[in-house]
Formats: structure tokens, sequence, C-alpha cells
């Protein structure tokens, strides 16, 4: 039983990689840097090269609530076995797959969800309502949110009445209260997530205020700060270099973001498999951020080329401007659990950002016509197939 187990756990395993590969090669690692080709600020291949390292630390700092949420929270009443799990994976892997190779960005945190969920029920599992509730308020308020931010941020940067010496400065200032409040596993205690704001704050041991956080609010402020001065800075020497180093250091904080939350997607349904054998999460984050750093070498080009020409025109004003939304939601969604799709995400700010142009006239809406129906399809797919396949694989054993 024992060695049946094992090898059954390998399987699981390899689906996994493959799983996480697909992912690299379309999702994390296309997404991320694609409105900073489209701004030619990154050549293609560069971009896939960063974009894979990135992932790779994102996965293995911040990939564990976005896993246990995927292996754990999307079915009640029972438990993944291997082969559903391997099955699951299988299933959204090669419809995530065919979306890579047919340059059409298939939602992959609609394809893994809607795979685990079928096989989940074909198991005889309850669906999980509560969480069901929380996934979809969130896929359904992230291109809303995502493409006003973008169009409002990009407006804003275009406009003749502000300036972008002071502009820039003060969105990256925004960001820095987001990285000062991004929880990270290498801080605090073991197995809990901690961010810089809450460490320093313990260190500085300030009282609170009227409920108020007085240490972690200082040291948000500060982080801020140091950043919008050394953006000013930058703008100020040279605005044009000053955009494209903000760009890139905010497609970085993408692709880092990217990694902690599609790592889940590929190793998520691994972790029900995980206990008997005491297998500590850790280093299956780390199998699965090399599986996301391997897609975005050998795949994630094409569709880099593909988000960055394909959907808009995209200058550096909007591709910053796509870019910030892009990374706020994607940690919302890490902080949470949620799985959420990056190419959703990074599609919508796009949109967003290129309807501040000649009112959308950038945006090629056939393309986003058919991507948004690649997206409902893939998460209905899924379910079917993901149910059929593992209610056949039962019945033939």
């Amino acid at each position: 039983m024992v060695g049946s187990g094992v090898v059954t756990l390998v399987i699981a395993g390899i689906a996994s990689l493959f799983m996480a590969w697909a992912i690299g090669a379309g999702s994390s690692g296309s997404t991320p840097f694609a409105p900073a080709v489209g701004a030619n600020a990154i050549s293609v291949m560069r971009a896939g090269f960063f974009v894979g390292l990135l992932g790779f630390f994102g996965a293995v700092l911040q990939g564990a609530n976005v896993s246990e949420a995927v292996g754990t929270e999307l079915i009640g009443g029972v438990q993944l076995t291997a082969i559903a799990a391997t099955t699951g994976l299988l299933v959204a892997a090669i419809l995530v797959a065919i979306g890579v190779f047919t340059g059409y960005p298939i939602a992959t945190a609609f394809t893994v969800t809607g795979a685990i969920v079928g096989v989940g029920l074909a198991m005889g599992g309850d669906p999980a309502w509560a969480k069901y509730r929380q996934i979809s308020a969130l896929w359904v308020l992230t291109p809303v949110v995502g493409s006003t931010i973008a169009y409002t941020t990009a407006r804003l940067l275009r406009s003749e009445r502000t300036s972008e010496g002071v502009v820039i400065p003060l969105l990256g200032g925004f960001v820095g209260l987001i990285i000062a409040n991004v929880k990270f596993v290498i801080f605090g205690p073991p197995d809990v997530s901690q961010s810089v704001a809450e460490t320093a704050a313990d260190a500085l041991s300030l009282p609170a205020v009227a409920g108020f956080e007085t240490g972690r609010i200082v040291v948000s402020l500060a982080v801020a700060g140091f950043i919008a001065g050394l953006l000013a800075w930058d703008v100020h020497r040279d605005l044009d270099a000053g955009q494209r180093h903000f760009l890139l250091a905010l497609g970085s904080l993408v692709a880092f973001s990217a990694g902690g939350s599609q790592v889940g997607l590929a190793i998520g349904p691994l972790v029900p498999l995980l206990d008997p054998f005491e297998i500590p999460l850790v280093p299956v984050l780390v199998g699965g951020g090399l599986g996301l750093l391997a897609g975005s070498w050998t795949g994630a080009p094409r569709m880099i080329k593909a988000l960055a020409q394909d959907y808009s025109a995209l200058g550096p004003r909007r591709s910053i401007a796509a870019l910030i939304p892009s990374f706020a939601i994607a940690q919302v969604a890490v902080f949470f659990g949620i799985p959420v799709s990056f190419n959703e995400i990074i599609v919508s700010a796009i949109v967003g950002s290129g309807f501040a142009a000649e009112g959308g006239s950038s945006v090629s809406k056939r393309k986003m016509g058919f991507t948004v129906l690649a997206w409902v399809a893939s998460l209905v797919l899924a379910i079917g197939v993901g149910y059929g396949a593992f209610t056949l694989i039962d019945t033939v054993s």
C-alpha cells in the first residue's frame, strides 16, 4: 500500500510540474512584462528570462495561501486523492497548453478551479459555496476595478493639467504602501507570513493610537516616501529614463506576484497528499517555482508577443497604468488565498489603459471578444471534462 501511494504521489507530482510549465508559459510567464514589452522598455526574450526568475521567488515566498485554498477549500466533504489530483491537473494543463499554442490566453485560474471542482464533485464531494462566492466576487470585480483604475491612471498621466514629474512619484508612493504590507514567509514566526511593516513595527514598539497600529503606519509611510522620493529624483534627472525604470520595476513586482499566486494552481491539488508522507510545503513550492521558471523560459515569449502587440499598442504611460492595478489585485488575491487568472488581470488593465487613448481605438475588440469567450468556456469545459474524466477512470478501475 505504501509503495502504491508513493507511485500515485509521483504521478501527481509529474502532472503538477506539467501544469506549472503550462502556467509559466502562459499566464504567469507572459502577462507581467507584456506592457513593458509593448512600450519597448524591454525585449521579449529578456522579459521571459527575468519573469521566470522573479516568478520562482514569488512562488517560494508567497505561494502557500493560494496552494492551500486550491487543495483544501474548493470542495467539501471529501479529500482529493492522488488519482483525482492527477486527473484535475492534466485536464487543466491540456486546456492551458492549447491556449498557449493557439495564441489565446486561457484563464488559468478558471481552468484549474473548474477541473478540481469537477473531479471533486465526481468523487461525491459537496460544493464549497462560501469559497465560490468569494472567488466569483474577485473574478467579476477584477475587470471592472482593474480597467477603471488603469483608465483613470492613464488619463491622469496623459493630462496636460498634471505634471508627470509629480504624478509618477505619487504613484510610486502608492505602490510603496502596498509593498510595505505584502506578507512574506521569511518574516515572522515559523509557518506565519508577515509584512515588512509588521516586522519593523514590532521592533519599534510604538504605542497604538485610537486603535491604529502606529508603528505599522509609520513604517508604511516611510517606505512609500522613500520610493516616491527616489522616483522624483529619477524623473527630474531624466523623465523618459524615470518612466522606463518605474515601468520595469512594476513589471518585476507583477512577475513576483504572479509566482506567488499561480504556483498554487499547479501544486495546490497536491496539498492533501503531503500529510501522510510528512512532506513540508516549502520544498513543493520550490518544485512548483522551478516548473514556472521552465515554462517562462521555454514558452512565454509567444504569449508575451500576443499580449503586447495584439491587444493594444501600449506606450510607457499606459503600460504603467496597466501594471499598477495588476500588482494591487494580485496581492489581494494572494492575501485572501483566492485563485485568480493573471490573464484576466492584465488584459483587463491593458484594455482600460488602452481606452484612455482615442476612445479605445488601439484596442482589438475582436480579440477581446474571443478572449472573454475563451475564459468562460474554459471554466465550463474544465468542470465538465474533469467530472467526466474522473468518473470514467473511477468506473474502469
